[in-house]
């Protein structure tokens, strides 16, 4: 449907971004009797939902440093509450939505002999502890009865667990679903690109797309991932929000050797600056394999072919070895909208009407049914039923470790990549490369800035990508203007 297709091309709200969180909060609206119009190119060019493995699940993403602070642990019990809304959201997407979009039971992670304890056995006990912490059911799993599981010898898992309470969905279906419900609550879908919200001093009066078109509403909420940066840049307010980068991530979808696949998630602890190798089966013997993880300042459309050799390795040696000989379907490339301070941006944008959700990272999908109930909440004034004043977009950069605590990071995510690429060193060597590693990061985040550090991924990457390191430059010392 077209803009031209309502009336004036006038609606209540206009929802920029037609990924699982704008037609989210498209159909919440729409239910609730506003006159909603969802703007996004059909195909979704740089979207993180269409190349997202799609997991329910909160737990199996947890890290040390994630529940180190009140930040992480807000962020993480928001998790825990989408959580139990997800078996509602799918009943209302239509008959037999539930047994179309899911398609693993549960979640088993692995620790396996890849990678290092400093990283892999804490934030599996991680997960272990958080699970018992607010009574959730897990079981361990011997691993020798792991089904399916088929790791070359010097890969094997030594230990398992099994979460039953993390599904997964196919993304595709789910944003198919998700469009055919909203246009049939009585919601307009644009195609298009937004590239100006327009506002007239400080409201907002809706906004203008590539084709010249403009459509017109008291109300406008960006949820176009990390492409929302384009969009803020020319508002007032913009510069007191952490800027926004992608999490460039390659997946894979494969036919598997046999045609068969697992009835779970099979994953790692994230690790390496990344979301831990995930495996996720697809139905009919195919299986979704993914992700890595790159900072980029620009969203990214193609992959590297390091990291989709990286991610296939990584995949047959780990997991299963026959996937070697399993033909590949479908190679996808994701951005993870990641705030430069790596939490949420949910709330008011600065300017009357505007309304930000993004800087979701890996959690949006499954953040989804939630943020899009409590954001529907704000946008028609009323109260929310969570608190998301720690999330607000216009805030300073929040910081939940020191700066030594960021180094240290840093250091064993950037060494741990070498063991997961199979690199062999003499034993001394460990230590000797520590010793100028570790110094070297120190040096490089004074450099960064006096003061700020950003997140580790961040810092790593900063390193060698120039564009990086001036927006991190620049917005901190806006931040010591502004704030």
């Amino acid at each position: 449907m077209s803009a031209t297709d309502a009336p004036n091309g006038s609606f209540d709200v206009i929802i920029v971004g037609n990924g699982v969180l704008g037609l989210s909060l498209g159909l919440v609206l729409a239910r609730r009797g506003q006159a909603v119009a969802v703007v996004g190119e059909p195909h979704r060019p740089y979207a993180g939902s269409t190349a997202s493995g799609a997991m329910l699940g909160c737990f199996g993403e947890i890290t040390t440093t994630l529940v180190a602070s009140d930040a992480g642990r807000t962020k993480l019990e928001l998790g825990i509450k989408a959580t139990g809304m997800w078996p509602e959201w799918l009943a209302g997407l239509g008959d037999g939505a539930a047994d179309e979009l899911l398609t693993a039971d549960g979640t088993t992670v692995i620790l396996n002999t890849i990678g290092m304890a400093e990283i892999d056995d804490t934030n599996f006990r991680a997960i272990r502890e958080e699970l018992t912490r607010y009574d959730q059911p897990f079981e361990d799993v011997d691993p020798l009865d792991l089904e399916w599981v088929d790791a070359e010898p010097i890969s094997r898992p030594l230990r398992a667990f099994h979460i039953p309470g993390e599904h997964a969905v196919n993304s595709a279906a789910l944003l198919v679903r998700l469009h055919d419900a909203f246009v049939a609550a009585g919601g307009t879908a644009v195609p298009g690109e937004a590239i100006r919200v327009d506002h007239t001093g400080d409201q907002v009066t809706g906004v203008t797309l590539t084709s010249g078109d403009r459509l017109t509403a008291g109300q406008v909420a960006l949820a176009a991932g990390s492409r929302t940066q384009g969009l803020l840049n020319e508002l007032p307010g913009g510069d007191r929000m952490p800027p926004l980068v992608s999490g460039y991530g390659v997946s894979v979808l494969m036919k598997t050797f046999d045609g068969t696949a697992p009835r779970s998630v099979i994953r790692t602890p994230n690790r390496s600056f990344a979301c831990g190798l995930h495996l996720v089966p697809r139905g009919e013997g195919q299986v979704y394999v993914g992700a890595t993880n790159v900072i980029s300042v620009q969203p990214r459309d193609a992959a590297d072919m390091r990291d989709l050799v990286f991610l296939l390795q990584c995949a047959h040696r780990q997991i299963r070895m026959g996937l070697w000989g399993s033909p590949i379907q479908k190679i996808q490339v994701g951005n993870r909208p990641v705030s430069v301070d790596g939490f949420p941006m949910l709330g008011a944008g600065g300017v009357d009407g505007l309304w930000i959700m993004t800087g979701t990272y890996r959690d949006g999908l499954h953040l989804s049914p939630l943020v899009a109930q409590e954001m529907a909440a704000r946008i028609l004034g009323e109260p929310g039923a969570e608190d998301f004043e720690l999330f607000n977009p216009i805030r300073k950069p929040i910081q939940t470790m020191t700066r030594e605590q960021i180094i240290d990071n840093t250091f064993i995510e950037q060494f741990a990549i070498g063991p997961e690429q199979d690199w062999t060193l003499p034993v001394d060597w460990h230590h000797w490369i520590g010793m100028d590693l570790r110094p070297a990061i120190e040096r490089w985040v004074a450099e960064i800035d006096p003061e700020i550090t950003p997140p580790a991924e961040l810092v790593f990457t900063s390193r060698f990508d120039p564009d990086l390191l001036k927006l991190l430059r620049e917005y901190y010392a806006r931040t010591r203007e502004l704030w």
